[in-house]
């Protein structure tokens, strides 16, 4: 169900001639002529209509019918291709248990393309919403969703369908927030696969010498703050000097710039006896020599492997041949992660992760872009150019894009 022109005049014009009143009447949900105004038939009564603050913000303004979101209408691992910018897609209606979210900021992800490519679900086809997280304000809600949150609230949350000016988000699934901040967003995907992958596949343990490929990418930032706070030796890669700089910032013992550098041949003299643990997301010839660099009973931990991503199947070649002899040698593992097989552990992670920022103990690092030749990354037209930067490996940080709205709205 969606906001239709017609319903959104009627909610803002009843709004303005003091709606308040039917606090004093039933509620829609036993009113049945009333549902005539939403396309003639009666649906299911969920949402609590008796009060106007579930339709107007706090300010009064009343909710468009129509948005702009990116909708993905060709299968292509080319996010260009593959997504279109659609100007007046109807504003979706929370139902019972949900939330109407106006998005604030949406994060970019190395996935994004996989999503685009439809290599997450093979029976998924066109058209369909893309983006798997935002932050922003709760604009309305349902009854049930009402107990808990309330309009003008910040939340965050993780499904698909961020890259939207509203999303539909089950209550159940938002995380509030003290503010609608952009470096919360860094923690909902990034920071929580760095978290719950460490702690429960990195056994990680003061002295342990933890390698982190991209270290200074989205995800990267936390793996080697995570790992340092566990008291491990951490060894970041990456391919600036400025990004070197970041990654000693945040508590990297050890930098190597793999495009003045030979990283092989760095780890082999500085660590002959190998690391013990690789957190990987880069994958082809990365991935190889991480493996070659594990110490004995070393752990390899494949968060993903970028690189391959705009490849037609999504891979980069890799020595599999030789994979069994080399962990048999060493005694050695590879453990794959994805998060959608962990959230079990999401909400204790978050908690964890969320407390540690506000008491300043995790550096949040957010890139908008503002180095990239056109500039900052506001607006869903943005979107685009934010994938490009990634691919181009130029971000330090969380690449976040931000969604203003009109001044003339209050909403």
């Amino acid at each position: 169900m969606s906001f239709s022109a017609k319903s959104g005049a009627l909610l803002s014009s009843r709004a303005a001639r003091g709606w308040w009143r039917r606090r004093q009447q039933p509620s829609c949900a036993a009113a049945g002529p009333a549902w005539s105004y939403f396309g003639g038939s009666r649906p299911r009564p969920i949402l609590d209509m008796s009060y106007s603050r579930h339709f107007l913000d706090f300010q009064g303004s009343s909710i468009p019918s129509s948005m702009k979101k990116l909708v993905v209408t060709k299968l292509s691992q080319n996010f260009r291709e593959a997504v279109t910018l659609r100007q007046d897609a109807p504003v979706p209606l929370p139902g019972d248990g949900d939330l109407l979210v106006r998005n604030r900021f949406v994060g970019i992800n190395a996935s994004d393309i996989n999503y685009s490519a439809g290599r997450y679900d093979a029976s998924v086809k066109p058209p369909f919403d893309i983006g798997f997280e935002g932050v922003g304000d709760v604009v309305a809600l349902g009854l049930s969703a009402s107990a808990d949150y309330t309009v003008g609230q910040a939340v965050a949350y993780v499904k698909a369908g961020s890259f939207a000016e509203y999303t539909v988000v089950p209550a159940k699934q938002a995380v509030p927030l003290p503010s609608v901040k952009p470096e919360f967003l860094t923690l909902m995907v990034s920071g929580a696969t760095a978290y719950i992958s460490l702690k429960e596949l990195g056994e990680l343990s003061e002295g342990k010498k933890v390698l982190v490929t991209a270290a200074a990418g989205g995800t990267g930032q936390f793996a080697v703050q995570l790992a340092k706070k566990a008291k491990c030796h951490v060894i970041g890669t990456c391919s600036s000097d400025e990004k070197g700089g970041f990654l000693k910032s945040i508590g990297c013992d050890h930098t190597i710039n793999y495009k003045t550098e030979n990283v092989e041949s760095v780890l082999r003299k500085d660590y002959p006896e190998g690391v013990d643990v690789v957190y990987e997301s880069v994958g082809g010839k990365m991935f190889d020599l991480a493996l070659n660099s594990l110490a004995t009973k070393g752990r390899l931990i494949v968060i993903g492997f970028i690189a391959g991503y705009q490849n037609p199947t999504g891979l980069q070649p890799i020595k599999a041949e030789l994979l069994p002899a080399k962990l048999l040698k060493k005694s050695a593992s590879i453990r794959g992660f994805f998060l959608n097989h962990y959230l079990s552990e999401y909400k204790m992670a978050l908690k964890h992760l969320l407390k540690m920022h506000e008491e300043g103990d995790l550096v949040c690092e957010v890139d908008f872009g503002d180095m990239s030749p056109e500039g900052r990354f506001t607006g869903l037209e943005s979107v685009f150019r934010a994938v490009d930067y990634m691919y181009m490996g130029k971000n330090i940080g969380k690449i976040v894009v931000e969604l203003p709205h009109s001044v003339n709205s209050k909403l």
